[in-house]
């Protein structure tokens, strides 16, 4: 009976390990806020964004992306995160573009 439930108490403990680690991951976000400018003058804000997947940023694009979050980002000039024109932009950091360059379009986290 006792390695019976010595068994039993192994089992629930590694399927609860199981399943607390696949779930870890969802609904994770930076914390802090992505400014951006967008336009003539128009300043965006995207507080606490998820850290999966690539975020677009609107279709104007962005001149200066600030990075008040606690995880970095890399910003790309393609509006689905491709394409090897990138700039990393670290924690409280921000970034402006080059006269003349195209705006940024995206973003996704480094993880």
């Amino acid at each position: 009976m006792a390695v019976h439930r010595r068994l039993g108490i192994a089992t629930g403990a590694v399927l609860l390990t199981v399943a607390l680690t696949g779930c870890s991951g969802l609904g994770r976000t930076a914390v802090g806020t992505v400014n951006y400018e967008a336009g003539t003058a128009r300043v965006v804000t995207v507080s606490n964004p998820v850290v999966t997947g690539c975020h677009r940023l609107l279709p104007a694009g962005a001149a200066r992306i600030e990075n008040a979050t606690l995880i970095d980002l890399i910003a790309y000039r393609t509006p689905d995160c491709s394409g090897g024109d990138t700039t990393y932009i670290a924690t409280t950091l921000f970034n402006n573009i080059a006269p003349g360059t195209q705006p940024w379009r995206s973003y996704r986290w480094v993880h």
